[in-house]
């Protein structure tokens, strides 16, 4: 079974990759992230084609959240509050949370606040939403299923997940308080897939559309799927596809797929 994230920054403007892609990658599962647009108006009918089912939950210009899935989901739920209550409902006005079971595995699609820039009201929100994540996770690790959570993270968790990290301990998506923030995530019992089988850096998942960014491979790894002990041991790859942002109008993300074995 492969599952794949990929943050397409804008499912309608990226359309023809996505389908091109999926069409060389058939994957069972595609999480999607700033896919930009509306529920109504999203392009379920070209997925549907492809035999992929689409699950929605979208907004007008920003954020976003979509999974394909060439299986039937189950218990399919959208936002933080759908699990928590609604003392959380402020931090689904923007859509960036869907979840739904498919092969006895709880698949979490999430797009984090990027947080715009340290000690702004953007990156104390950033903060404040990955600690209901922890919540939210732990409410869902108390099920029988596995647990996968992947997504675009907006934090890259350790230096060498950074082209150069020299000075970025205070810039956004590698402060210490976000990274703490989402290694307290992970001590709930998920672990990182792609290092259990690259362990060195220079790999990258984002690469800013600025600065010849792509060209120099000056990017960042803040792509990731998180798996529980069950799944981590059945994954037999995690790769990064880079093709993608070689092409005309990409996203500035490319997407992260693991394989997991029976």
């Amino acid at each position: 079974m492969k599952i794949a994230t990929w943050n397409v920054n804008s499912i309608r403007t990226r359309l023809g990759h996505v389908v091109n892609w999926l069409n060389e990658n058939p994957v069972d599962v595609l999480c999607m992230q700033e896919t930009k647009v509306v529920d109504d108006k999203f392009p379920k009918e070209t997925f549907i084609e492809l035999g992929y089912q689409p699950y929605i939950f979208g907004q007008p210009s920003y954020n976003g959240v979509a999974i394909l899935s060439k299986m039937p989901m189950s218990d399919v739920s959208m936002g933080f509050s759908a699990i928590l209550g609604e003392a959380v409902a402020e931090f689904d006005v923007q859509k960036r949370v869907i979840t739904g079971i498919v092969n006895d595995i709880r698949i979490v699609n999430l797009y984090v606040p990027n947080g715009s820039s340290v000690g702004s009201e953007k990156y104390v929100f950033k903060l404040k939403w990955l600690a209901v994540l922890h919540d939210y996770l732990q409410a869902l690790l108390q099920e029988p299923n596995h647990l996968l959570v992947c997504g675009d993270f907006n934090v890259a968790l350790e230096d060498i997940d950074i082209h150069n990290p020299k000075g970025r301990e205070t810039e956004v998506m590698a402060t210490d308080a976000e990274r703490y923030a989402l290694k307290a995530v992970l001590e709930l019992g998920i672990a990182d897939v792609f290092r259990k089988f690259t362990t060195e850096g220079g790999h990258f998942s984002w690469w800013d559309y600025r600065a010849a960014s792509f060209r120099r491979d000056a990017g960042w790894r803040i792509d990731h799927i998180y798996l529980t002990p069950q799944l981590y041991e059945k994954a037999i790859a995690c790769t990064i596809d880079k093709a993608p942002r070689r092409l005309e109008q990409p996203s500035d993300h490319t997407p992260v797929i693991v394989e997991l074995g029976g």
